[in-house]
């Protein structure tokens, strides 16, 4: 008879951080995944939706931004991982962590458009920001390292889309 596979418990992780900080700076990241996944999910629904005069501007813009945006999900994702935790990846799950609101059901005027992701950069740069003590207290130099590098995109990203709304 054959013998029933033993299951076998992952090591446990001993990086310098305790368990109690790498769950709350895991929640917290899911945060800033879940803000990042919506707003990149906007930005492309507006890159295939913009019209008007400012068509190519807005289109090429969006485009740059989304890209970014996609780029910045898996590293999020990762750091988490790495923390000993499970990355969110449902639209149900982002749907209940993230503070940047879904877009509109039916395409925003191009300014108005501007106006959303503004508010969006500037919702996932204050996820990011509040995140940041409790990485630096627990010592999480990698975390505070990535908060860091989405802090100055998500700002600089909303100074020049604020800046198209300057007459």
């Amino acid at each position: 008879m054959a013998k029933a596979p033993t299951k076998t418990s992952a090591p446990s992780i001993n990086i310098g951080i305790g368990e109690k900080d790498r769950a709350a700076i895991s929640k917290g990241l899911s945060q800033l995944l879940a803000d990042t996944y919506t707003l990149y999910l906007t930005t492309h629904n507006f890159h295939w939706n913009v019209t008007g005069p400012m068509f190519n501007t807005l289109h090429a813009m969006f485009m740059t931004q989304y890209t970014e945006l996609w780029g910045a999900v898996d590293p999020i994702a990762e750091r988490i991982r790495s923390l000993g935790h499970p990355a969110p990846g449902s639209y149900a799950q982002f749907g209940k962590l993230a503070s940047v609101p879904d877009a509109p059901a039916t395409p925003p005027k191009a300014l108005e458009m501007v106006r959303i992701l503004v508010t969006g950069h500037e919702a996932v740069a204050r996820t990011a920001r509040s995140l940041f003590p409790l990485a630096d207290k627990a010592g999480d130099e990698p975390t505070a390292d990535l908060l860091t590098q989405r802090l100055t995109v998500h700002e600089q990203t909303a100074w020049m889309l604020r800046s198209l709304l300057e007459e």
